[in-house]
């Protein structure tokens, strides 16, 4: 019966977008058939010659990778990274486990037991994969203090560092360096870890050298994620005073490797590094802690003589809730209800439109159930505040979104939010993004109707061009062109209606004709991506297509 349901489905579309059906029935899920409840009508408006911009290509990463997914960068971080020591690979969990000290980063990437043993073997294990899979690689390097000296399981309060269960993290060695770290003393560099990945694959410059380093992972988290390591909250000037060193490590080194910082977990990092205790004191007239960051690190910079942070990297985990107060961006127990799911497709609004934020400080009125958009709406939309604090406090730094999930990895709610955050991505100049979180069918959908829409490796373009829509809440749409190839152009339509169809009417401004189209995409009924149809009667570059709800379309002229 699903199969059946399919192929009526692959006809019904057809007829959609020859626009020789009015009415239809939709089977969802393989199960029940639904009706849609109506349409609405939306006008959307695309110039190829307009509003030009690069899309970088790191936007397609990953913390973990995506099956069948050819990611262009990949992160190794998150908690464990920051307990990591690199000579012996040891690792402390953290309040994530128990503050367990053990070799659970090589045993988690398979590396056999008696090379548990060889220096920095988690990142060269790391690196070696993705040269294999032509992405490049960010790797963490510790800065909180201290690292996991064995692996003899649980640390207990009492044997929080410094003791013996720890090796103090130094940023210089003030020795000579060496490819056998000596494990027996007390102390991890980070300039020898520099040099040992250097004098294995080249400087950045080169075709197999890193091209990225993490000042660590989420600082203003350290004394509740790793209170055996930082018992107490990171202060403003620790971190900066931090950052600058080990930054300076990293750029004497290798100078084109580029610096990424200072990787916050979440919106009150941004803010106040979570009420970092001399905040307040230090904080002067900066709206939030990202300016004076920045502004810290390129009064450093300037000094130096030299960027010492090339890239500001955050965290984004969505606070949107549902109505019934269900956080959208975790998978769990009612995560893909209605509410949830129609929460899930709105929230990456909040990146970028400026209409979806409350208007009233304290009461929501518009926009995300969100304690951001009720209390702090005057730093929404995120993305386009965070520029304008770069360019107010260190011009030409790119933005990073390390880590970020919107959650419903094996739900068209998830797939339709994930293919709507990568156009937004690209458009409004996020320059490297690497989501974190298991691999999903949609999830994978996602990413592919970007990299490989047509299953032989085709991509979506690299160049951002003019795409407007007249109902944002229904159906965003984002397009480009290729750099190399400019008269082949790309459109991604969106309907995250629930239950509406959507009436699409399209028009190209410009001056290239374009006469035919070929329709890829995925629904709410299967995460393959499929050929949906074509259109061949395109006159005067105008259209209308119908678009079915809960359905992700890649539109290629």
């Amino acid at each position: 019966m699903e199969r059946i349901g399919y192929v009526l489905l692959s006809l019904f579309l057809l007829l959609f977008i020859s626009g020789c059906v009015k009415d239809s029935e939709i089977t969802k899920g393989g199960g029940a058939i639904i009706t849609p409840t109506g349409q609405f009508t939306v006008n959307i408006l695309v110039n190829p010659e307009e509003d030009r911009k690069p899309i970088s290509p790191y936007i397609y990463g990953a913390n973990q990778d995506v099956k069948e997914v050819k990611h262009t960068a990949r992160r190794i971080g998150g908690n464990r990274l920051t307990g990591y020591n690199w000579e012996t690979n040891m690792s402390n969990a953290g309040s994530d486990w128990d503050h367990s000290s053990d070799y659970y980063l090589p045993w988690a990437m398979g590396i056999p037991e008696n090379q548990y043993n060889v220096p920095a073997i988690v990142f060269t294990k790391f690196h070696d994969q993705s040269l294999n899979m032509g992405a490049i690689s960010l790797i963490t390097l510790q800065m909180a203090g201290y690292v996991a000296k064995d692996a003899n399981g649980t640390v207990s309060q009492s044997e929080t560092a410094p003791s013996s269960r720890w090796a103090e993290v130094k940023f210089r060695k003030n020795a000579p360096l060496s490819l056998n770290p000596d494990t027996s003393d007390n102390y991890v560099y980070m300039d020898e870890l520099l040099n040992y990945l250097i004098s294995k694959y080249g400087k950045a410059n080169t075709s197999t050298g890193i091209k990225g380093y993490l000042l660590d992972n989420e600082p203003d988290l350290w004394s509740s994620t790793h209170p055996r390591i930082h018992p107490n909250k990171v202060s403003c000037s620790e971190l900066i005073s931090k950052s600058i060193e080990l930054a300076k490590v990293i750029k004497d080194m290798d100078p084109d490797a580029m610096v990424f910082g200072y990787e916050s977990y979440g919106f009150m990092g941004y803010y106040s590094l979570q009420d970092a205790p001399d905040w307040n004191s230090v904080k002067g007239n900066h709206e939030w802690f990202i300016g004076y960051y920045l502004q810290k690190m390129k009064e450093a910079s300037d000094s130096y003589g030299k960027r010492l942070l090339d890239v500001l990297s955050l965290h984004w985990y969505p606070e949107a809730r549902s109505s019934k107060g269900v956080r959208i961006c975790f998978d769990g127990e009612n995560s893909t209800d209605k509410d949830v799911s129609i929460a899930r497709m709105q929230a990456p609004r909040t990146l970028w439109d400026p209409t979806y934020k409350t208007s009233t400080k304290g009461q929501i009125t518009a926009g995300e159930n969100s304690w951001i958009n009720q209390w702090y709406p005057e730093f929404l939309p995120i993305l386009p505040k965070i520029k304008q604090t770069i360019d107010t406090y260190y011009p030409g730094a790119k933005l990073a979104i390390t880590e970020y999930d919107y959650g419903g990895r094996n739900h068209i709610s998830g797939g339709i939010a994930q293919v709507d955050v990568l156009g937004i991505f690209g458009k409004y100049g996020v320059y490297l993004a690497t989501r974190w979180g298991d691999t999903g069918s949609y999830i994978t959908s996602a990413y592919n109707i970007y990299l490989n829409y047509d299953g032989k490796g085709s991509k979506y373009g690299d160049i951002c061009v003019k795409a407007e829509t007249s109902d944002v809440e229904n159906m965003p749409v984002y397009a480009s062109i290729h750099s190399d190839n400019q008269g082949k152009l790309h459109i991604i339509l969106i309907n995250r209606n629930w239950d509406k169809e959507g009436v699409a009417r399209i028009k190209i401004e410009g001056s290239n004709t374009y006469t035919s189209c070929i329709i890829y995409g995925f629904d709410y009924q299967s995460p393959e991506i499929r050929k949906m149809g074509e259109v061949n009667n395109i006159q005067n570059n105008y259209f209308e297509l119908k678009v079915p709800p809960q359905t992700v379309y890649h539109i290629v002229f």
